[in-house]
């Protein structure tokens, strides 16, 4: 079935004066005008093309690869703005189209935003929306801790970045845990650091060294966080202390510790364990 808004792979059908046409395998035809038809082909072969509608709201295909397809998330710049909304830049000869409604904040032409494609369902026009927590949810996650993640930057807050989770969730980075520059619309990969009450996802940018952590590690680690970085134990503390407040052994303590160390996540001193920051 043609996708609209999306990349399908279509046969040509047949050749006319305005370009090829193409069909689906429910016999579905768009057309692919002059100016993107390979300049050698032959009928039945496949071509890769972008669906939309055109300045017409005809179906059109384009090979040209537009710069966000729809159920994704880009930062776009906005290059006008009228009476019923703005248009922005997707890299295709329509632009992208965002009503007044769908925007978080009043757009301005040379402005870039971070919005999300979706297909308008009265209109069934193609649309950007840079009001992007409404088309995100953590009530079902489809993640867990410690697994890898692709992230989006959103926007930053007085704690943080609130980042785009797998373009299905909303997370959190800590500032303290950021040690590089991030700009709205920054993709990069991330660590599901943790899960909160309320399936709130705590994220870490990279690996490090979160990722098939063993269990008494992670332990302290929590412990580190909930305590702002600090744990008062060292290898010499009595071993009902240990187990008071960490739930194991000196033994497994002193390995966990070890590891933690080795990964340089936490600093050793004679007063306790800090929190590497």
């Amino acid at each position: 079935m043609m996708q609209l808004g999306q990349i399908n792979t279509l046969e040509i059908l047949r050749e006319t004066d305005h370009g090829i046409y193409l069909v689906d395998e429910e016999n579905n035809e768009v057309l692919l005008p002059n100016r993107y038809v390979p300049e050698s082909f032959k009928i039945w072969d496949k071509i890769e093309v972008f669906v939309y509608l055109d300045n017409e709201e005809r179906l059109v295909a384009t090979t040209d690869m537009p710069f966000i397809k729809r159920g994704e998330f880009a930062l776009l710049r906005c290059s006008q703005v009228t009476d019923y909304g703005a248009f922005l830049d997707w890299g295709l000869v329509k632009e992208l189209f965002c009503p007044f409604k769908e925007q978080a904040f009043k757009m301005k032409p040379g402005g870039w935003y971070l919005v999300y494609c979706y297909l308008d369902e009265k209109t069934e026009r193609l649309v950007a929306s840079s009001k992007t927590n409404s088309f995100l949810s953590n009530k079902e996650l489809t993640v867990k801790e410690f697994d890898e993640v692709d992230i989006i930057a959103s926007h930053p807050s007085e704690i943080g970045w609130n980042v785009i989770v797998n373009k299905q969730h909303s997370g959190l980075i800590f500032k303290d845990t950021i040690f590089t520059d991030i700009n709205v619309g920054d993709k990069f990969k991330g660590i599901v650091k943790k899960i909160r009450k309320g399936n709130k996802l705590d994220i870490a940018i990279g690996q490090v060294g979160y990722r098939n952590i063993e269990p008494n590690a992670k332990r302290i680690l929590e412990e580190l966080e909930d305590n702002s970085g600090y744990i008062n134990l060292t290898d010499k503390s009595d071993p009902e202390a240990i187990k008071d407040q960490l739930q194991m052994s000196k033994k497994s303590f002193k390995k966990a510790v070890g590891t933690l160390y080795k990964q340089r996540q936490i600093e050793l001193k004679a007063d306790g364990i800090y929190l590497v920051k």
